[in-house]
């Protein structure tokens, strides 16, 4: 195994015993692929984006420790995107929600980038999102 390879593994390992435990937690929800989530604030819409749409959000992305690696938030734009271009928990997970709702997704690395380093994000890492759905533009 190649020094990524087991970095990869060892990322994997500590987000699945994070998301074993996760799933306990009381208003923590798990679909069938893995995905995690929570409502944070329910939302004033009532309809739910589809995987075709372009969906507006305001979203803060950290890894299981703390660390941020991405925020619109912080930014302070939000972020536009259609929801067939974007990481399987996103484009399983958006569809979730309605407008003006806030959730906290828990994505393990089969739903993220997988065994691939984006960025800031090691190989294997699960990613966890606070995800403000603003506006549905189909």
């Amino acid at each position: 195994m190649s020094g990524n390879t087991k970095q990869a593994e060892a990322q994997r390992q500590q987000g699945a015993a994070f998301l074993e435990q996760n799933k306990t937690k009381p208003g923590v929800i798990t679909t069938a692929s893995g995905l995690q989530y929570e409502v944070l604030q329910p939302g004033t819409g009532t309809v739910h984006p589809k995987a075709t749409d372009t969906v507006s959000v305001h979203y803060h992305g950290t890894l299981i420790d703390g660390t941020v690696f991405d925020s619109s938030v912080q930014r302070g734009e939000p972020i536009s995107f259609p929801l067939n271009r974007v990481i399987a928990g996103w484009t399983e997970g958006v569809p979730l929600m309605v407008e003006g709702e806030k959730v906290r997704f828990f994505i393990p690395s089969n739903l993220a980038y997988g065994n691939r380093a984006m960025g800031k994000i090691p190989a294997g890492s699960t990613l966890i999102f606070d995800v403000e759905l603003l506006k549905i533009n189909p």
